[in-house]
C-alpha cells in the first residue's frame, strides 16, 4: 500500500500576516487623514493676508477700492468681486513681495479674529451705503414713508407695516399693497444681488380661525403671499428668495400697547450681503 503523502505547509508568509498588514495600512491612512485635516495651512493664510494688505483698503496701505480706484455702484459690488479679485491679484502681490519673509504675518487665532473683524467692518460699511441707495430709491418711488430701511453687517432690511399690506386676520394682499410691492420689487431687482429673505411677524394677540389656527400659520401665510407676488410680478430669481413665518416670537415693540402691537405686525424683507 502506498503511504499517504503528508500535507506540506504553503510557501511564504502565513495568511494572517497579510490580513494584519492590510489592517496596519488602513490605520496608517486613517491617522494621516486626521493629521492633514487638523493642520492649519499657514502659507495660504499668509498669501491671503499679503494679497488683501496690498489691494483692499481694509488693511493698512491698501487701495481705496478694488482695482485702480474702481467705484462701487450698489454698495456690495466691491465685496461681491472680492474672491475673484484676490485670486487674480494674489500672485502679483506675492511676486512683488517675493523677498519679504512671510513669517512676518501672524496666523494666530487673534490675528485671524482681527482679520474677520475687519472684513465684517467692511461689510457693515458696504451695507450702510447700500441702505442709503435703497432709501433714495424709495424716496424717488414715493414710498419712503411706508417702507423703513435699516442695516447690519449681514443684510439690509426693508420693513412694512402689516396693516399696510393685509386686513386684520387675513393673508390676502390689499390692492394698494400690490402697488407698493411692485415698486419694492423693482428696487430689489436692481439692488438684491444676494439672498432675499421674507419674514412675516404678528403681535401676541391669539388668533384662532378655521384658516389660521395660530399666529404662526398667519405669519407664514403672509410671508408666502409676499413671496408669491415677487416671484410672479418681478424678474427676481425664486432660488434666491426665502420665506418664513416668525409669529409673535420676535417683537420689536411692547405688546402691551396698541402702538407696540401695530409695530409688531409687520413684514420684513432682508437683502443679505452676497459676500458673507
Amino acid at each position: 500500500m502506498a503511504k499517504r503523502q503528508e500535507d506540506t505547509p504553503p510557501a511564504g508568509s502565513p495568511a494572517w500576516m497579510s490580513t494584519f498588514s492590510d489592517l496596519m495600512n488602513l490605520l496608517l491612512c486613517f491617522f494621516v487623514m486626521l493629521f492633514a485635516m487638523s493642520t492649519l495651512e499657514e502659507s495660504k493664510l499668509h498669501e491671503l493676508v499679503a494679497a488683501m494688505n496690498n489691494t483692499v483698503s481694509i488693511f493698512d496701505g491698501g487701495a481705496n477700492a478694488i482695482g485702480d480706484g474702481m467705484m462701487i455702484s450698489n454698495g456690495v459690488s466691491q465685496l461681491n468681486e472680492l474672491d475673484e479679485y484676490i485670486n487674480s491679484t494674489g500672485k502679483t502681490a506675492t511676486s512683488e513681495n517675493e523677498g519679504e519673509d512671510m513669517q512676518d504675518y501672524d496666523a494666530s487665532p487673534e490675528a485671524v479674529r482681527e482679520l474677520l473683524e475687519k472684513i465684517e467692518e467692511a461689510q457693515l460699511q458696504a451695507n450702510e451705503e447700500l441702505s442709503e441707495n435703497m432709501a433714495e430709491a424709495l424716496q424717488e418711488s414715493s414710498i419712503s414713508d411706508q417702507v423703513d430701511v435699516s442695516f447690519t453687517a449681514q443684510y439690509v432690511q426693508l420693513t412694512m407695516n402689516g396693516a399696510l399690506l393685509f386686513d386684520s386676520g387675513s393673508a390676502e394682499l390689499k390692492a394698494e399693497a400690490e402697488q407698493i410691492l411692485q415698486k419694492v420689487g423693482d428696487i430689489l431687482q436692481y439692488y438684491g444681488t444676494g439672498t432675499i429673505e421674507i419674514e412675516g411677524h404678528t403681535d401676541n394677540v391669539p388668533i384662532s380661525s378655521s384658516q389660521y389656527p395660530s399666529n404662526e400659520e398667519l405669519s407664514s401665510a403672509r410671508a408666502l403671499s409676499v413671496f408669491y407676488y415677487l416671484t410672479d410680478q418681478t424678474l427676481l430669481d425664486p432660488q434666491n428668495l426665502r420665506h418664513a413665518g416668525m409669529g409673535e416670537r420676535v417683537p420689536i415693540a411692547d405688546n402691551s400697547t396698541a402702538e407696540g402691537r401695530s409695530r409688531n405686525r409687520r413684514v420684513e424683507i432682508r437683502i443679505y450681503n452676497s459676500a458673507r
